[in-house]
């Protein structure tokens, strides 16, 4: 059966697209394999009107408000993609099943790559956090330890100091800051904390001299990677993000509105903007499924 939109992630853009064009009469078909980026977390912050919802009970609601107007879901991962002589495309399914469509709308969201630090990944989410505007409400005033893996570790640190006076910053591996940095720091109240990290535990971060430094939370920053693997066979390929001469992450290349430079391929939400939190991603779903709809009524 050919679709005229599939909708390939159903995470917030995802869904948000497929009620976009639910509700223009569209009927799209979202696959996704239920594996959402922010599944570790408890709760969705800084969504209007849906704040503190749990991430799953947030996309419950939305796939009953897609299937109301006629949209349909289907579970799976699209391991492979064709485009077809008609330029229309084939989409193969971890299941070996396919499925074909007029347009597609990616939004696969990505993958967060935790830096080898025994602790980390077990408490990602939880008690090691990634976001200021996603955790620090509920980490306010308590200790907050930052481990810099990254070049975004002194800004982070910083921004942390907007919650709780107690931030402290653990260079890890990395070099001291340099002086205007080191100024700004101390000008924030934040501590510096040279020497490798050895763990993450419950109480606090482990240094490989044996210290244990007491924290509530440890930040850290992960490698972000778009999962759109994919999308190579039909000429999309990821772009490197870099900061301070240092890749941290991967996206797919887009205009405002999504589209790639693919004929036929919008792309929304994490994949495309590895910023982006929850309510814009939905946002971007949204736009992205209007520019879909209006490129089809031009083609028809």
């Amino acid at each position: 059966m050919r679709h005229d939109v599939v909708i390939i992630g159903g995470g917030a853009a995802g869904l948000s697209g497929a009620l976009t064009l639910a509700r223009a009469r569209r009927e799209p078909l979202v696959v996704d394999a239920g594996q959402p980026r922010n599944a570790p977390a408890g709760n969705v912050h800084n969504y209007l009107g849906r704040e503190h919802t749990p991430p799953g009970e947030l996309l419950s609601i939305g796939r009953s408000e897609i299937q109301r107007y006629g949209g349909s879901f289907l579970t799976g991962t699209v391991t492979d993609a064709d485009r077809l002589d008609d330029g229309a495309f084939r989409l193969t399914l971890d299941d070996g099943s396919s499925v074909e469509a007029r347009r597609l709308l990616v939004t696969t969201g990505l993958v967060d790559e935790l830096p080898a630090i025994p602790g980390v990944a077990e408490r990602w989410g939880r008690t090691v956090l990634h976001c200021p505007y996603c955790h620090g409400w509920e980490v306010r005033d308590q200790p907050v330890g930052i481990i810099a893996t990254s070049p975004l570790a002194v800004h982070g640190a910083l921004m942390w100091g907007q919650w709780t006076g107690d931030v402290t910053l653990f260079l890890h591996e990395r070099p001291l800051p340099a002086p205007d940095e080191a100024a700004r720091l101390e000008a924030r109240g934040v501590r510096i904390v040279t020497g490798r990290v050895a763990a993450v535990e419950d109480e606090g971060v482990r240094l490989a001299s044996g210290e244990l430094v007491s924290r509530a939370a440890v930040v850290v920053q992960s490698r972000m990677t778009a999962r759109a693997a994919f999308l190579e066979r039909l000429g999309l390929k990821p772009t490197p993000m870099e900061v301070a001469g240092e890749v941290i992450g991967t996206y797919i290349a887009a205009d405002p509105m999504g589209a790639t430079d693919v004929p036929g391929i919008w792309v929304a939400g994490n994949v495309s903007d590895l910023m982006a939190q929850v309510i814009v991603a939905a946002g971007a779903g949204l736009k992205a499924a209007a520019a879909i709809n209006a490129d089809l009524i031009q083609s028809e």
